[in-house]
């Protein structure tokens, strides 16, 4: 992946933070939360349609974008809090190669094929 997007991911990233850092949570909660999303991958147990389906429903940052603008309307920390960390760690795989996936299978994202030579 070209190092301007990934610059444009740490850029995400570091918002990410700064937005973790607005909410009343001590900062170790941040890195206990970052991987959860990961978790996702667990459909693979269902098959790679399953599996692309739960990974890209817990990394799609409109949805971490949803959830957090939710928690600021019903003013619920716990929401923005899901909705950062769904944002951050989104923005942390994109930096890494990690897009969301294709039902073909976990190595093909929206971005690259991942490990390709």
């Amino acid at each position: 992946m070209k190092n301007t997007l990934k610059l444009e991911e740490l850029g995400l990233f570091m918002l990410g933070i700064y937005l973790f850092n607005l909410l009343d949570y001590a900062r170790w909660w941040f890195l206990v939360l970052i991987l959860v999303p990961d978790l996702s991958m667990i459909g693979y147990v269902f098959g790679n349609k399953t599996e692309a389906f739960c990974y890209n429903l817990f990394h799609h940052r409109g949805i971490a974008i949803a959830l957090y603008f939710s928690g600021i309307y019903s003013s619920n920390s716990s929401i923005q809090l899901s909705g950062v960390i769904i944002f951050s760690h989104s923005s942390m795989d994109r930096m890494f190669g990690y897009g969301l996936k294709y039902e073909t299978g976990f190595n093909y994202s929206h971005l690259d094929e991942i490990g390709k030579k």
